[in-house]
Order: structure tokens, then sequence, then C-alpha cells
């Protein structure tokens, strides 16, 4: 009679925790990515370069060839291209069309890190917390918003590298065909590093662990190899066909292998560029990684071992040992790199993540703290103090930026660093109650939905607020130039600055940049000795045209708005 009540029971509970679980992971995706996903315009430099190429894919219906301003662009192959183009036709080509791509992928990742994590941790508080750390860190934050590709090369390599780790411990084939598939993809979105890294992750790991051989015989490799290829070369051999030596140059060439041995697009740095890069864009969890390392480093008595169906006992201890390997992997290959930018090393943060979970889990099933948690809870309330200073006294320092001019009197006005403020003074003052009470375990929930409330209360607006100065003003200028352009005029963008390539998004029109004032004559002379048009448009701004020599009498003032000027050039053929 029990059997036939307690059955039902433990169906409904199951039940009940698989719907909470997706709520939850609903709602870190919700708050984390697609919350005002599209209510800001694209973010020059880099976003609007993704994003108009995806548009240019339905335009030509050249699915093969990425081209960007009348140019081929292979910085990355085509699965962001072809996920962007996909969402342009379903809903139209807009800004949050364009992210929608990133916001599944890290809603997609935060999910399969909250699986993994409920399959092999036991403890019922482990996915939860970790899938919030993946989340909830200013990286995960800012590219998972962003038409990007990074946030779906971090999606399809963490899901490999999950899906190897479920075929390690479970000694499941499926698994390992899955491993195979997200690096097939991985490869189509980033390129070789998407094969080459989650690789040597994996043979690491098993040269650790002295199961190299036993597990290689179980994946199959011949298999999985042949799942790979066909995932990833199609493209690869059709880019070839269609562009010849012009494709292995510029994207093996240039994008790849020059990347990692010399300075590519002035992105340079020194050798702890990216240690820097994790220590801020994984905030506030980065202050836990080194205790977190630690304890993953230190001998296994005393630590709760992960669960497992696994019909190789033991196997799913070594989840913290195989988290350290990626992390360490990805972290030290782009140290190395010479070219720097503060996007390479987003695939290590789920990582990071698992890391400090199980470090946080390992305390929370301690009757007494450590001392290196309580000096985390200390070092982290000091900090949390620190930045509500920093946020508060911020608008007086942001308002020299002549490419966000009065940024800071902005953000006064809106009261935004009283906000921001607030919620780190106050996380700080729930520490110091919990420390007074000896609660210190639960002060990391208090940073968790102290940094929920940060996004949604501070973050998201302050990007409104950044919007409006920085790319609402580019935004409007292209808005003049399609209603003064006459018709096959030639648009030119004349700045001491940075490129803006949102302009050819917004005007739907090929443009040509000169991004030094000095250029500005001797591109107009070459335009009179061409003779080829009686006048141009110009983006610029008043302080180019007069570095640049321009004179009043030499152009035609159209529209300003911000900094921003555009500006008609008549254009005398020389004889």
């Amino acid at each position: 009679m029990n059997d036939q009540i307690d059955v039902p029971a433990k169906t409904r509970s199951t039940k009940r925790e698989r719907l909470f679980a997706i709520v939850w992971v609903l709602a870190l995706g919700g708050i984390t990515f697609f919350n005002q996903l599209g209510t800001i315009g694209l973010v020059d430099e880099t976003e609007p370069l993704f994003v108009e190429a995806a548009r240019q894919m339905t335009v030509t219906g050249d699915w093969i060839t990425p081209y960007f301003n009348q140019a081929t662009r292979f910085d990355k192959p085509p699965l962001i291209y072809w996920l962007m183009a996909i969402a342009f036709q379903i809903f139209g080509v807009n800004e949050w069309a364009a992210r929608l791509p990133s916001a599944i992928a890290g809603t997609a990742l935060v999910g399969f890190c909250f699986y993994v994590i409920k399959r092999l941790v036991p403890s019922r508080i482990a996915p939860y917390l970790g899938s919030a750390i993946v989340a909830f860190n200013l990286m995960t934050l800012f590219f998972g918003r962003l038409g990007y590709s990074d946030m779906v090369l971090s999606a399809c390599f963490g899901g490999a590298l999950l899906s190897f780790f479920l075929g390690y411990v479970e000694s499941d084939l499926r698994w390992y065909r899955a491993f195979f598939v997200l690096m097939g993809l991985a490869v189509l979105t980033k390129g070789p590093v998407g094969v080459v890294l989650p690789s040597a992750i994996v043979i690491l790991f098993l040269v650790w662990v002295r199961k190299l051989r036993e597990v290689l015989r179980d994946m199959k490799p011949l298999q999985g190899i042949g799942i790979f290829l066909l995932v990833s070369v199609p493209w690869y051999v059709l880019a070839y066909i269609q562009n010849g030596n012009a494709f292995i140059q510029s994207f093996f060439g240039v994008h790849n292998v020059d990347r990692f041995t010399s300075v590519v697009n002035q992105h340079s740095g020194a050798w702890y560029y990216h240690l820097m890069i994790v220590l801020i864009g994984f905030f506030p969890w980065s202050l836990c990684l080194p205790a977190s390392i630690a304890y993953v480093l230190k001998p296994s008595k005393g630590k709760q071992e992960p669960r497992t169906r696994s019909r190789a006992p033991g196997a799913a201890q070594h989840f913290g040992e195989f988290a350290l390997v990626w992390f360490a992997v990805v972290l030290i290959f782009f140290t190395i790199a010479v070219t720097k930018y503060i996007t390479y090393t987003l695939p290590l943060y789920p990582a990071a993540a698992i890391l400090v979970t199980l470090w946080f889990v390992h305390h929370f099933s301690q009757p007494q703290q450590s001392k290196w948690f309580k000096f985390t809870v200390y070092l982290s309330i000091i900090t949390s103090i620190a930045i509500g200073i920093f946020i508060f006294y911020s608008p007086r320092w942001l308002n020299a930026d002549p490419a966000m001019p009065n940024l800071g009197l902005k953000i006064q006005h809106t009261g935004l660093q009283h906000i921001g403020a607030s919620i780190w003074i106050t996380a700080a003052i729930v520490g110091l109650i919990l420390a007074i009470q000896y609660q210190l375990r639960w002060y990391w929930a208090v940073n968790l939905v102290a940094f929920a409330a940060f996004i949604l209360f501070f973050i998201t607006p302050t990007v409104s607020v950044i919007d409006s100065v920085r790319q609402l003003p580019l935004r409007q200028i292209a808005q003049g130039t399609i209603e003064d352009r006459r018709p096959n005029e030639p648009i030119v963008m004349a700045t001491d600055a940075f490129e803006k390539p949102s302009l050819v998004f917004y005007t739907r029109q090929p443009i040509t940049f000169l991004n030094r004032a000095y250029m500005i004559q001797p591109y107009l002379s070459k335009l009179q000795k061409e003779g080829k048009t009686s006048s141009i448009v110009m983006i610029t701004t008043p302080t180019a045209l007069l570095e640049g020599n321009v004179k009043p009498n030499q152009y035609q003032p159209l529209q300003q708005y911000s900094q921003y000027q555009l500006v008609r050039v008549p254009i005398r053929a020389s004889k």
C-alpha cells in the first residue's frame, strides 16, 4: 500500500523539480540575456561587422562567402552569420534578431551546465548556484547580449567538453558523439581553435587521470572524427572553391596563424592581460578562484565526491580536475598568443564556474568555514564597498571621452550612480551582518542576488544611457544621410577615430572610411583626378574638418547630431 502511494508522490516531486529547474534556467537567461535585448543600437566597432555580413547573406543569397562593405570578410567562419540571417528572415532585420543567437546560446550553455552539475554533484543547491555563476558575470553578460560569434563559440566549446565528461563518467557513446558534433560546430563558429583547444583539454585530462588509452577506445575516435569532419569541413571546401587562395591566406593566414604569432588589428597587451580580464570579467566570483583551484589540487581526503551512474567507478570524482585543465589550457593558450582581445578567454568561464561551485558546495557541508573562505568573503565585502564608492563618484570621470560627450552628466541626471552604489554597499552591509552572526556561508548567495539587481537596475539602464550618447547620434546621422544623399552619391566617413561600421548597416550602403583627418585632402584630390563623381556626402566632425584643412567654402553643411556632422563636398574634376 505504501509503495502505491510513494511512487506517484516521488513522480510528482520529480516533475516539480524539473519544472522549477526549467523556470530557474529561463529566469537566468531572461535576466542576463533577453531583458531589453534589442533596445540599443549596434555597438561599434565589432558588432556591426558580424550583423551586416549576415544581412548581406539575406540580400545576395550567397551563404558561403561573407561580405562586409563590398569586401569579403573571412575573419570568422559562417555559423554566426547563418544563425543571424535565419533570425532576420523570421523576425526581420533588427538588433533584437541579430543578438538572438547569442542570447539563445548563452541560455543553452547555462541550462547544460545546470544539467551536468545536477547529475554529478551531490548537492541540491549546486546546480542552481553553478548555473547562476555561469550567467552572472560581466563577460557572459556582455557577450551574451551582443551580435558577436563568441557566445555561440562558448556554448559549442563548453557543450562539447561537458558532453565529453558525461561520456567519460557514464561510458556512453552518445555523449561522445555529441562531443564531436559540438566540436565541429565550434570550428564552424571560430575556426581551428574550436578543435585544437577541446582536443588538448581532453588529452591532457586523460593523461592526468591515466585513462588515455581506455577512454580513447571507448570514444571510437575514427567514428567521431568522421562525424566531426562531416559537420565542419564542407563549408571550408566550398569557401575554397569560391575564393581560392584568397580564402586560405585571409582566414588561416591572417586570422589564425598571424593572430597567434603577431599583433593583428592593434590588439596587443602585456602577458598578464587575460589574467586581468578574468579577474574583472568573472567578478565577483573571480575572488574565489585561487581558493577553488587550491581545493581541487589538494588530496581528495574529506572531499565530497560527485555521484555517478558510471560503469567506471570513481570517474566522476575527476570533475574538478577536468574543469581545472579546461580553465588552464584556455588561459595559457591565449596568454601565449601575441594578439590579445577581450573575448578570447570567454570559453573558460563555465570551467571557472564549476571550480567555484565545487568549492562552495564543500564549504556548505562544513560545520566551520576555513580561513580561505573567510578571507574571500571579507575581501569581497571590501571590494563591494570600493565598487560602490567608485560608481557613486564615476560621473565625475566620464565626461572626457570625445566619443561619448557629457556621459557623466547624463548618468548623474538619471541618478543611476546612486542605484549602483546602493546595491553594492547594501551587499557589503549584509555581509558584515552575516559575519557578526557567524553565517558567512550564505554571503555568496547575497552576492548572487546583488549581481542580479545590478544587472536589472544599473547595468541595463546605464547601457541605454551610453547608447544615447555614443551610438544614437550615428543612427541619426545615418538616417540623415539616407534623406539627403543624391542617387549614386558616394558616402565617406572621415574622422580622427576608429571606423564606425554600424553606418554601413544603418544606411544599407557601402561607405569609404578615412580614420585620420590628414587623409581627407588626398582622398578629395584622388576623386578630382578620377572625375567619376560630382559630389560626395561626408560624415565627419568639426574637429576633423579643421584638422583636415577642409575650408568652410569647400563643403555644404546638411545635418548635425551631437559630435557628428553631415556635409556635402562638391568634387571639381581636374583639367
